[in-house]
């Protein structure tokens, strides 16, 4: 399950990453594995997603999101 599966308001945490290589702006980021994400909404379009991280806000790109993996809490 990776990010784009969550539904607005279901909460996460964050296990790896789907590519071999973890993308090195969501680390800069704050998205690290054993973090707690919780989806907070889509964009009107469904682009960009808006999730919440450590307590802060990010809005990260589709593409992005499934290449994060989660498990639902």
């Amino acid at each position: 399950m990776t990010i784009i599966d969550l539904k607005p308001g279901q909460k996460a945490r964050i296990e790896g990453w789907a590519t071999d290589t973890p993308p090195q702006r969501l680390l800069e980021m704050g998205m690290m594995p054993g973090s707690a994400i919780e989806l907070v909404r889509y964009a009107p379009l469904g682009d960009p997603i808006d999730v919440k991280v450590r307590g802060f806000h990010l809005s990260i790109r589709a593409s992005e999101a499934r290449l994060v993996d989660v498990v639902p809490l």
